[in-house]
């Protein structure tokens, strides 16, 4: 498999504060896991660029913009209270959408099976006209709309496995039926969206699929809900393209959550995903990085999701599924289909 990578310095600008858990540390680890034996060569540089003015706009709102821009060069700026910016934020924001949407091009043009963009700042709470919860661009929004406009994709499947709800990625589309969302989610948790009954509106209703989990689901909970919600859905649905906001922040030992997810079912969750865009979209996958916060669990995890993406690895989706709590997840399943059952055919409790 031709595996791209986004990766670069610049994102490691990003400097929210000392003690702030979304630090450049995160990405660091990263980057010095590439060159670790069996990790160095084996995967495609993509040139990060910055995100186009219009290609923001696609998603935020001009005022919004303007002000986000206007934090570059300049000290410590609070955009809300858990968002800041550093001199270089703004450049690293908009390198990491515009890395993102070059990833996607290479992507959709064939250049590259499927591509995982190592950015920062993350973007899935980021809104129309607000920052949020870490992020300053909704990088994977951004993507979506980047790979409809630009590349005439009609359909595109977002997952979205982060630890907290992307409510900015949900408002983006959720009267959207050319985009379906779905997300797992600790709830209720930060930011407080994301309820079963959250569904879309008007044309769009049916197309944002919500999964909120309670602590500690792991890796056979997981893996069985995206075998048993999202692969029948998606397939339905049939996306020309899969992106993924894959958070690390479900991992076991996440300081910012109580997930238990492993190394080992990362890897299966990407798998997971792969198998769905292998028969919907000729495996046109692209993941973005969101949270992660636990640095040994992101350099691990991390690894495993990058060998699954490039074939170095095949993990077996059946043997992890089994692991799982019947009663948490059959719970999960039934709760979806009471909401869900009438949109998609495809869909069984």
């Amino acid at each position: 498999m031709k595996t791209g990578i986004v990766r670069d310095e610049r994102y490691m600008n990003h400097r929210p504060g000392s003690f702030h858990p979304e630090s450049h540390k995160r990405l660091k680890v990263i980057y010095d896991m590439l060159n670790d034996t069996d990790m160095a060569g084996q995967f495609h540089e993509i040139p990060v660029r910055r995100a186009e003015r219009e290609e923001l706009l696609l998603i935020h709102s001009p005022g919004y913009v303007d002000m986000v821009a206007a934090t570059e060069g300049k000290a410590s700026r609070s955009l809300d209270p858990d968002t800041s910016t550093s001199a270089g934020s703004y450049e690293a924001a908009v390198l990491a959408a515009g890395g993102l949407c070059r990833a996607i091009s290479m992507v959709i043009e064939g250049e590259l099976d499927n591509a995982f963009a190592l950015v920062r700042p993350p973007g899935h709470h980021a809104e129309k006209s607000r920052a949020m919860g870490f992020c300053l661009f909704n990088n994977v929004a951004i993507g979506a709309r980047y790979a409809q406009k630009y590349h005439k994709v009609k359909r595109v499947l977002i997952v979205d496995w982060d630890l907290h709800h992307g409510n900015g990625t949900q408002h983006s589309f959720e009267e959207d039926p050319s985009i379906l969302y779905f997300s797992t989610h600790q709830y209720p948790y930060y930011p407080g969206s994301g309820a079963f009954h959250e569904a879309g509106r008007d044309k769009g209703e049916g197309f944002t699929v919500n999964v909120p989990l309670s602590p500690r689901h792991g890796d056979g909970e997981y893996v069985s809900i995206f075998e048993k919600i999202l692969k029948p859905v998606a397939l339905e649905f049939n996306p020309e393209l899969i992106l993924v906001s894959a958070g690390i922040d479900i991992y076991e030992n996440d300081p910012l959550g109580s997930m238990f997810v492993s190394r080992d079912g990362f890897a299966a969750l990407t798998r997971s995903v792969m198998d769905v865009a292998q028969k919907c979209c000729d495996g046109k996958v692209v993941i973005t990085l969101e949270g992660g916060y636990d640095l040994d669990g992101l350099r691990a995890s991390v690894k495993s999701m990058l060998k699954e993406l490039a074939g170095l690895s095949e993990t077996s989706i059946e043997d992890m599924a089994s692991r799982g709590d019947k009663t948490k997840i059959d719970y999960a399943v039934n709760q979806v289909f009471q909401i869900h059952g009438k949109f998609w055919k495809n869909l069984t409790s």
